[in-house]
């Protein structure tokens, strides 16, 4: 019998806050591997804020970062280091991220197959508000009409996934000036709000499609080969 996506929505809360709670969900889901009572499939839903940015390890991410400490003063954006994979990101409200804390062994994926799969999820979720998105083979993530919506990045440890995609839904796009997003030069971002004008559904509408596809998604995929 597959287990059930365990859905928390966190609401707005600071990046630093949020990374604690994927830590602590994490070794829950770690120990969780010696018992049978605990679900291996989290996701938690949240939006950030402060607005914050993100960097990775990533030797090229502070060289993206293109905004001087006054503009991120001005802006109310604050910066933070973290340990996902990708370059640099930004966070706010108006965006929804989603953490997916996963045992990949239940869900039958490596890293790459893994990234393949959240696309996918995001593409459905658009498809439900007519927005046509896709891959692109050369950059991770959502497009749409070569304009990124959904940005991606994650950690895996111990084969458990940490951090995972932030999907533009009516954010303050001006933010995105502050960077070059995600590390890729002369690419756009965009919104479901610049996409559908006043047809743009509410965040608590997102999240409600989202949880549906991604718990539906886990369900189809943890017993893909069990």
């Amino acid at each position: 019998m597959a287990c059930p996506l365990n859905i928390q929505d966190i609401g707005k809360i600071a990046y630093e806050r949020a990374l604690a709670l994927q830590r602590e969900v994490h070794g829950e889901v770690l120990e969780r591997r010696h018992k049978d009572d605990a679900s291996p499939f989290h996701l938690l839903l949240v939006e950030h804020d402060p607005p914050v940015l993100t960097l990775s390890k990533r030797p090229s991410a502070r060289d993206h970062l293109i905004a001087t400490e006054e503009q991120l003063s001005d802006a109310g954006v604050v910066v933070c280091q973290t340990d996902r994979g990708g370059d640099i990101t930004y966070h706010g409200p108006g965006q929804l991220v989603g953490y997916p804390i996963c045992d990949l062994n239940e869900l039958h994926l490596r890293l790459h197959g893994y990234m393949r799969f959240l696309e996918d999820c995001i593409i459905e979720v658009l498809g439900q508000f007519g927005i046509q998105g896709e891959r692109d083979h050369c950059a991770t993530g959502v497009w749409v009409d070569n304009a990124k919506i959904c940005a991606m990045g994650v950690r895996v440890s111990r084969w458990i996934s940490m951090h995972g995609f932030a999907l533009n839904v009516n954010p303050n796009m001006d933010h995105f000036h502050l960077i070059v997003p995600c590390g890729l030069a002369g690419r756009q971002v965009t919104s479901m709000a610049a996409l559908l004008g006043e047809q743009c559904p509410t965040m608590e509408e997102v999240k409600a499609v989202t949880s549906t596809v991604f718990s539906s998604a886990v369900e189809r995929q943890s017993k893909e080969t069990a």
